[in-house]
């Protein structure tokens, strides 16, 4: 369930609404993967608001991924954590979690990727694919570096950056095992723009 179709990235930079409710309105709309991310809450406002997302994906069944920080997701009880490349190792953060828990990590290149599946990671997040807006993404490696990725290693690629409903097709064409996205279903009609992301991803399953 949670390394397939569509994930869904909380961004307070991008919306007014609180990352509650932005997962409220995507959770209905169908979305089973939420990823909490947060840069600038304190630690204790991260646990909080992470807890109260926990129980939210829970009463819709839903996976529930914290970005950055292992502790806090053992202690909400997560189904995982999402790593950069400058936060803990793979192999620490398993320390922390245990085996039964989620450990992806994001990766910008070939190298990265295959690091990533030989350190332990459960998925890789790949990108940013497209051009986008976000803070410190780099540039833009295409969907041919991701065609090239998939064929090197055997874990999930969960492509991001700069995805939307037009793009999407491309991005499913090169292999890659689900899309994370944050921008092109915050921006607009929440409800609706999820609904369109899931069509044409049901339309390829």
């Amino acid at each position: 369930m949670y390394l397939n179709g569509l994930c869904f990235i909380t961004d307070g930079n991008i919306c007014e609404l609180t990352s509650r409710e932005m997962s409220s309105i995507v959770l209905g709309a169908g979305v089973k993967w939420i990823q909490y991310r947060e840069k600038n809450k304190t630690r204790r406002d991260i646990y909080n608001e992470a807890a109260l997302l926990r129980k939210l994906t829970t009463k819709f069944k839903a996976a529930f991924i914290v970005n950055d920080h292992a502790d806090i997701a053992l202690a909400v009880n997560a189904d995982g954590v999402h790593l950069g490349q400058e936060d803990l190792p793979v192999k620490e953060a398993r320390k922390i979690l245990g085996k039964g828990k989620i450990i992806g990590i994001s990766t910008h290149n070939i190298e990265q990727a295959v690091d990533a599946e030989a350190g332990g990671a459960d998925y890789i997040g790949f990108g940013p694919v497209f051009p986008t807006k976000t803070k410190d993404a780099g540039e833009p490696k295409g969907v041919e570096m991701l065609r090239e990725i998939k064929k090197k290693i055997k874990i999930p690629v969960v492509a991001i950056g700069g995805i939307n409903a037009e793009n999407l097709k491309s991005v499913l064409d090169s292999g890659s095992d689900a899309v994370a996205v944050a921008s092109a279903i915050l921006k607009g009609d929440i409800c609706k723009n999820t609904q369109d992301f899931l069509k044409i991803l049901y339309k390829r399953s």
